[in-house]
């Protein structure tokens, strides 16, 4: 394959996604189920050819993790502090940290049905079906109203946050005792007080740089931050969502000394150019991530009618868990917050930091993907039902 052709097949890609997001715009469809079945479609078309193709799988990871850092430092950009969203912020935690602890439990019983393997097996293997993928959530919560939206922007950076510290606790504790709570909590504590000092020195020296090339520089100090305290098993998207909050909301930071050194003259224009940068380099991550994993997937698995019937378990079971606990505990959902639940993203990278040792054969890359994309869908039929009937009572 010659260069130019490789250029030409990577900015094809490009624009198809940049279509995909037209559609999705327009119809709510994800664009992420049609860059998923693109890339299924070229692996057909590889396959036909019989042509030799690149170890994807080796790039798949680093590629969902940069792109999960910019699109969670994307969304919490767009979040506003106010007194009185206290309520909407502790509400997204609890449902994120409620639904995930009913959901792993859900699923660690399905999972240890189809298996037969150990509790603690089963219940790390529950871990990546029961996260929802703010990759995919926080694009669709576009379609809510102001409320909506940042309740799920809020929930959904929660449900990666503890999901992840959950993933590390249950790899690093096989067998659990006192000093593993001990453990947990210091490393929370650690992650907190790591955030703050970073957000603050980050800012600082937003202030302090002149030259031209600036916002790349931010972004690839705070990934390197992000990857130091991941290395060391510390939550660091907790990290990330803090940064965009902290920068959103400096200027309301009233303290004459806290002014005179942080908050400079350009800052609400850099806060501009930084969301349009980190938003755009999202999008190109989000669109190689997802072609490369529906080109990795072997969909002749789906052919299995057992992990079609178990996919379909767990599919009812996540939308059950959510729909229950949000109409018995927000009151003031609006309807289309029920089926915001997919799983993308996070998932699949937690799927893919499993322990060989801890993978369960039966519960492969195509039971993941069979969740991804039908997670997906749930939320799109969900989403178009509730705008109609919404249509209908205004009308």
């Amino acid at each position: 394959m010659t260069t130019y052709t490789t250029l030409i097949i990577l900015s094809g890609l490009v624009i198809f996604s940049y279509l995909f997001d037209l559609v999705a715009n327009k119809t709510k469809l994800p664009s992420v189920l049609l860059l998923l079945l693109l890339g299924i479609g070229l692996r057909c078309l590889v396959d036909e050819l019989q042509l030799e193709t690149f170890n994807f799988m080796s790039v798949l990871p680093t590629l969902g993790t940069v792109g999960l850092i910019l699109i969670v430092f994307e969304g919490s950009l767009e979040l506003k502090y106010e007194r009185e969203k206290n309520k909407l912020i502790k509400g997204a935690f609890l449902s994120a940290l409620v639904i995930l602890a009913i959901t792993v439990m859900v699923i660690t019983f399905i999972i240890y049905q189809i298996s037969g393997q150990s509790l603690y097996i089963c219940f790390t293997n529950a871990i990546p079906f029961s996260v929802i993928s703010s990759a995919i959530a926080i694009p669709s919560a576009a379609a809510l109203s102001g409320k909506g939206k940042e309740f799920i922007i809020y929930e959904s950076s929660f449900s990666d946050i503890l999901g992840i510290i959950l993933f590390n606790f249950a790899v690093s504790n096989p067998h659990i005792s006192v000093s593993s709570f001990t453990g947990l909590a210091m490393s929370t504590f650690l992650i907190l007080v790591f955030s703050g000092i970073s957000c603050v020195l980050l800012l600082y020296i937003m202030g302090k740089l002149f030259h031209h090339i600036k916002f790349f520089l931010i972004i690839s100090i705070l990934i390197l931050i992000y990857a130091i305290g991941q290395s060391y098993h510390l939550s660091s998207l907790v990290l990330i969502l803090s940064f965009g909050l902290f920068l959103n909301n400096a200027d309301a930071i009233q303290h004459a000394w806290f002014r005179s050194i942080f908050i400079y003259k350009n800052l609400s224009n850099d806060l501009t150019q930084l969301y349009q940068l980190s938003a755009e380099s999202a999008f190109i991550l989000r669109t190689f991530f997802f072609i490369i994993f529906g080109f990795t997937i072997n969909i002749y698995r789906l052919n299995d009618g057992m992990v079609i019937a178990n996919g379909l378990i767990m599919l009812a079971s996540i939308f059950f868990i959510r729909i229950v606990y949000l109409k018995l505990f927000r009151k003031e959902n609006s309807g289309g917050e029920l089926f915001i639940a997919p799983r993308g993203l996070i998932s699949i990278l937690i799927y893919f930091n499993l322990p060989e040792s801890l993978k369960i054969p039966e519960v492969g890359t195509a039971f993941l993907f069979m969740v991804v994309l039908g997670s997906s869908l749930i939320m799109t039929i969900g989403l178009l039902a509730t705008k109609n009937a919404e249509r209908k009572r205004i009308g």
